[in-house]
């Protein structure tokens, strides 16, 4: 089994996102790995539902977990987050969401071979696409993550 370690504790990840993604967020908090540690939701930037920025900020911390913060040899990319589960919680402390995403990634190395083979192979008779898929779904790898949302402020 593949074990990516959590995030840094970080004292910005506001800041941290805009750098490295360039999305300007209304955040603050830490990475969402616990009710204590929950990333903040100040507000909701203009015409985006909460679930769909829950989403955003998940796959963003997914990509710093499996891609980003790994050596090039341990990349992966292809990398997506499909929400299976979701629940509210209120305490004295605020609202939180506790959500439990489904992540899909391939080796990024892995990856690449991928979508050449297919980009070369595609509409070609010797190029069969139901075993091409059958590879790729193979070299999936599959993992459950939840991430916890201090949603207080904008309820």
């Amino acid at each position: 089994m593949v074990h990516f370690n959590p995030l840094p504790q970080e004292t910005n990840i506001q800041k941290l996102i805009k750098e490295t993604f360039d999305a300007n967020l209304p955040l603050s908090g830490d990475w969402g790995y616990s009710k204590e540690r929950a990333t903040i939701i100040d507000s909701l930037p203009q015409n985006m539902p909460l679930s769909q920025l829950q989403h955003t900020l998940t796959t963003i911390r997914t990509h710093l977990e499996m891609n980003i913060m790994q050596d090039p040899e341990n990349r992966y990319g292809a990398i997506n987050a499909n929400e299976k589960a979701r629940e509210q919680n209120k305490s004295d402390t605020g609202i939180f969401d506790k959500v439990t995403y489904e992540i899909t990634a391939i080796k990024e190395d892995l990856y690449n071979t991928f979508i050449k083979e297919y980009k070369e192979g595609y509409g070609k008779d010797k190029f069969d696409l139901n075993v091409h898929f059958q590879r790729r779904k193979e070299a999936t790898l599959t993992r459950k993550i939840t991430y916890y949302f201090e949603v207080s402020h904008i309820q």
